[in-house]
């Protein structure tokens, strides 16, 4: 049986990455898209060969019988097509930052239990067997309680979030807006863009929720965030260091680097040096083996395992609704602390 398929805001991404993935997995099919935009429907539904083609989310839910939908609209829409997309009993993948509220997050998330359903933010990273491993060594103990930790990220998109083209994108069908990517009015910035993929599998692997947060941030032309130095603390009392920085040059790309510290020992992931390492006071240490094409972003990773989801097959759902909630919940407090200058709660 087809697994069956609807996407919500059919722009870059979603037309880039999301429906040819799922357009590439055998047991699955696009059967559906929705826009606001009459015309990109159409160019989208020829290109895609997608007959089901909506400006309207309840009619599309009501006539389709869809086992899954993914949200792919601007950041400051996710909210409610994926709270209607749950009720009509679908599993639902919300792109990152699955919200812009700490509010929003936590709605998100209690819907999908309500429902029964799941809910999965597409951060790649999470769903990798080797993030799989190095959160079970933290919850079976081998770095102790949890106390500290430091989670970097730098990307490079400088272009993007000063409002220009994204060089990447020139020969794209659509490339990523600058209402989306460049507005501070609209959750653009690179805390909600990017710092939602390190924050995500931080929360993960080392299973925290903030509970305050104080930063400080540099501007880009526009006014949003290219730089962003920030603190915090745990509801279980560890420290935590932030850092994103979008000025990486293109030739080097993106990179992640989180360091966990415990009470018995700490782990050490690095993607530019495809490095993760437990390392014990007892001198237990272990290595995982890992390539340099194993950490290297993989966009695809997240929307084959969502049609697996749908399909009924079991996964591992590293970045689910709560983890979805912890992350909008440190970025709200993240970016109120930046515009207040104090120390910000998150309200977890």
């Amino acid at each position: 049986m087809t697994t069956r398929i609807g996407v919500v805001g059919i722009g870059w991404w979603a037309t880039t990455n999301h429906i040819p993935t799922v357009q590439s997995c055998p047991d699955a099919e696009v059967a559906a898209i929705c826009d606001l935009n009459a015309d990109r429907l159409r160019v989208v539904g020829e290109k895609f060969s997608i007959a089901g083609r909506y400006t309207d989310l309840g009619e599309m839910l009501a006539r389709e019988a869809l086992d899954g939908v993914m949200v792919s609209t601007p950041h400051v829409a996710h909210t409610a097509p994926a709270i209607a997309a749950l009720e009509a009993d679908c599993h639902v993948l919300v792109e990152k930052p699955m919200a812009t509220t700490a509010a929003d997050g936590r709605a998100i998330a209690a819907a999908a239990k309500k429902a029964g359903r799941e809910v999965l933010v597409p951060c790649s990273l999470n769903f990798t067997d080797f993030s799989a491993k190095a959160a079970s060594m933290v919850r079976a103990g081998r770095i102790g309680t949890v106390r500290h930790a430091v989670c970097q990220m730098g990307s490079a998109l400088d272009d993007l979030f000063a409002g220009e083209p994204m060089l990447e994108t020139a020969d794209h069908l659509f490339r990523p807006p600058a209402s989306t990517w460049a507005d501070p009015a609209k959750a653009g910035g690179y805390g909600w863009g990017q710092m939602s993929h390190s924050l995500a599998w931080l929360c993960y692997v080392a299973d925290i929720r903030f509970e305050s947060i104080f930063c400080m941030d540099g501007k880009s032309k526009t006014g949003v965030d290219l730089y962003d130095a920030a603190v915090g603390r745990a509801i279980n009392g560890a420290t935590v260091s932030l850092s994103g920085s979008a000025t990486v040059p293109k030739h080097v790309g993106m990179h992640v680097d989180v360091r966990i510290y415990g009470t018995e020992g700490c782990l050490f992931f690095d993607t530019e040096r495809a490095r993760l390492e437990l390392r014990r006071l007892d001198g237990g240490d272990e290595t995982v083996a890992l390539t340099q094409e194993q950490t290297t972003y993989d966009g695809a990773l997240p929307v084959r395992k969502f049609v697996a989801l749908c399909s009924g097959r079991p996964i591992v759902n590293g970045a689910d609704g709560e983890n979805g909630a912890r992350v909008a919940e440190a970025l709200d407090a993240l970016y109120r602390s930046a515009r207040s200058g104090r120390l910000e709660q998150t309200g977890g």
